[in-house]
């Protein structure tokens, strides 16, 4: 099953003291997919793709490793006019460098590997099916330009025929870096990010919308089989409030860890005080920031906290710690819109 689920808020919500978690209901939670969150900010990202799921358009999914990108993926697939054709997915974390080039260059001629088989699919015989592209940051920037091609010139051409014919093929991507950052690091090709990147839609991670993490974790105990379990208050407060930097696939190993080394039918906070959790720190810590100017950092830094605050600069400056006139300062000299 799939561990990628949706969450979130920032208010503490009135928890009982130890409680069915799968069974809490929230009338504040809105759905979209078969995944609830009563977080603004997940509740707006549930909003833009259902309206987006009835286009066409390419949709980059950005957001930390574990926070739901894929899910939210196929619940467009799921939502869309393609829902009965098939979702065909590239991942570029799981495929060796040789593998996506064959399958690349499979789909520049025709034939696409079908999602989890190796075997290769006539790509006229899916026309009209979407494809998921997973990770996009991942692919090595020699392989970029074959992607780019493939995807600009989606024709495959027929059996036992040298005609050719155009291929229908909706394209969703997630990544868990911002690919324009990547651009600017000279990592991601300009050319391929502007292809990928008509709607671009961000998913919170956990931290930032904690108030879903008693009904998330109903859902994460029924899919380890324990939906008979309780959780202690302050239990429950703990999980509430750590970093969870894997987000929802570290609470879900956490959880599955607690449940190994507990007896009984309730979870305590001594259960989970036991188990080693990742290290805290800033996020930033895993990622891969070397060789990138501290311009750079600066300007990605601000453009994303005032796309996240909907360019609103005083909650904007607030968020980056600085003084309203000191932003202001800083979007001036980093030309920034």
């Amino acid at each position: 099953m799939d561990t990628e689920r949706a969450s979130s808020t920032q208010r503490s919500p009135a928890t009982p003291s130890e409680a069915r978690l799968s069974q809490l209901q929230h009338e504040s939670y809105s759905e979209f997919g078969g995944m609830r969150s009563q977080a603004p900010s997940m509740r707006d990202v549930f909003t833009m793709l259902e309206r987006l799921s009835r286009t066409d358009l390419t949709i980059t999914l950005v957001g930390e490793t574990g926070c739901g990108k894929s899910r939210l993926a196929r619940a467009v697939h799921a939502a869309s006019a393609r829902a009965d054709a098939p979702l065909m997915v590239l991942d570029f974390r799981a495929a060796s460098s040789s593998f996506v080039e064959a399958g690349l260059l499979g789909l520049e001629h025709g034939k696409f590997p079908r999602a989890g088989s190796d075997a290769p699919a006539q790509l006229e015989d899916t026309s009209g099916a979407t494809l998921l592209i997973e990770e996009a940051a991942e692919l090595p920037l020699e392989l970029q330009a074959l992607l780019l091609r493939a995807l600009d010139g989606q024709r495959a051409r027929r059996a036992a025929t040298s005609r050719e014919a155009p291929v229908d093929l909706r394209i969703l991507v997630t990544s868990n870096r911002e690919l324009d950052a990547e651009v600017g690091a000279g990592r991601f090709r300009q050319d391929l990010y502007f292809r990928l990147a008509a709607a671009v839609v961000r998913v919170p991670p956990l931290r930032d919308r904690r108030d879903d993490i008693p009904q998330l974790i109903g859902e994460l105990l029924e899919d380890l089989g324990r939906s008979d379990m309780t959780v202690a208050a302050d239990a429950l407060a703990y999980l509430q409030t750590r970093p969870w930097f894997g987000n929802v696939r570290e609470l879900k190993n956490a959880l599955a860890c607690a449940l190994a080394l507990r007896d009984g039918d309730k979870l305590e906070l001594r259960d989970l005080e036991r188990i080693g959790f990742a290290a805290e720190g800033s996020p930033l810590d895993h990622l891969s920031l070397a060789g990138i100017s501290l311009e750079q950092l600066e300007k990605t830094a601000i453009k994303q906290t005032l796309a996240r605050v909907r360019g609103n600069k005083v909650r904007a400056a607030k968020m980056l710690g600085i003084a309203v006139s000191t932003l202001y300062e800083k979007l001036k000299r980093l030309a920034i819109d």
